[in-house]
């Protein structure tokens, strides 16, 4: 048997259940993980709420590393004994252990724990798409970060920095200033509705070539308000609400703007792209470019806990389950 959270229907953190599930043997391209280390993500909580919908019951959870104990026919890329990593794929992480699709799994360098592959794969590779593909960041470039003090930002703005941005940090209280600062953030500002001015004024007037707005229906007027003509918004997230439906003549009237709603899957579904962005994280891990930031490590039997504190705004870095 192994233990595993399930959920029956939709609501608060109350209706995640830990429960006993029957392990199965691994069939063909299958691997069975012992799970060392589980992430949480705010998807799983826009899941769990019906914010995004999932079929019912289901279990929860995208990312998750620890070690191979079983392999079904025709896997070649891990072996028994493997420590692996994985983000994406069919939903139920939450869990000591359980089968997975063995190939998307990649081997974790030695270097890398099994807590912080669990706190950056999932995090790093939307990091990783969001500079590289979504908006090519490169030297000069004007970046404008909501969250920059959360777990995705802790991780998109000092890759973008390395890779020769101006990074503007926006933050929602001052406490998190400090956080966003350490990241590698050049400039913080605390969210206000004049933040376009704010913006202007910190780049004397071209304002930003990219905003990465995961807030939603609160922030996105200001994002627009605050690019360069020809400028690209970014809008991955709605921790606030959907943005307003957007006529597309705004979008001329305010500088010919370039506008996007990008979201992981589109870019981590294909198993060679998938491993491509896992390996360019962790690259980035092991040179330093990136630092796995853990900010509180829950018990699996406790993942109410860990979602009570993301969704209401309580966590300062990415969270993690331990089986």
């Amino acid at each position: 048997m192994t233990s595993a959270i399930r959920i029956e229907t939709t609501g608060g953190p109350d209706v995640l259940r830990l429960e006993q599930v029957e392990q199965e043997a691994p069939k063909s391209g299958q691997a069975w993980i012992e799970h060392d280390a589980i992430g949480v993500n705010y998807l799983d909580v826009t899941q769990r709420n019906g914010a995004v919908p999932i079929p019912l019951p289901s279990g929860l959870g995208l990312e998750g590393a620890g070690r191979v104990t079983a392999i079904g026919p025709d896997v070649e890329n891990v072996a028994v004994g493997d420590r692996v990593g994985y983000a994406l794929g069919p939903l139920g992480s939450y869990a000591t252990g359980r089968l997975y699709p063995a190939n998307r799994l990649v081997k974790l360098p030695d270097a890398i724990k099994s807590e912080d592959a669990a706190a950056v794969i999932f995090k790093g590779i939307t990091a990783q798409y969001l500079i590289k593909s979504t908006f090519q960041v490169k030297s000069g470039t004007t970046v404008l970060l909501y969250g920059a003090a959360g777990a995705l930002g802790q991780i998109l703005a000092p890759w973008a920095k390395h890779l020769g941005a101006f990074v503007i940090g926006v933050v929602s209280k001052d406490a998190s200033a400090p956080r966003a600062k350490a990241a590698g953030c050049d400039a913080v500002v605390i969210w206000n509705e004049d933040l376009p001015a704010e913006i202007r004024r910190l780049t004397a007037g071209r304002m930003a070539d990219v905003v990465y707005d995961g807030v939603g229906r609160t922030t996105f007027a200001a994002s627009l308000d605050s690019l360069r003509p020809r400028g690209t918004m970014v809008s991955f997230g709605a921790s606030t609400g959907a943005p307003p439906p957007v006529e597309v003549g705004t979008l001329n009237a305010k500088g010919s703007l370039f506008l996007t709603r990008p979201g992981l899957a589109a870019h981590a579904t294909e198993i060679g792209e998938y491993r491509e962005r896992v390996l360019d994280v962790f690259d980035a891990v092991e040179r330093g470019i990136i630092k796995p930031s853990v900010w509180k490590t829950y018990a699996l039997s406790d993942a109410a806990g860990a979602h009570e504190a993301l969704e209401h705004g309580r966590s300062a870095g990415a969270i993690v389950l331990k089986p």
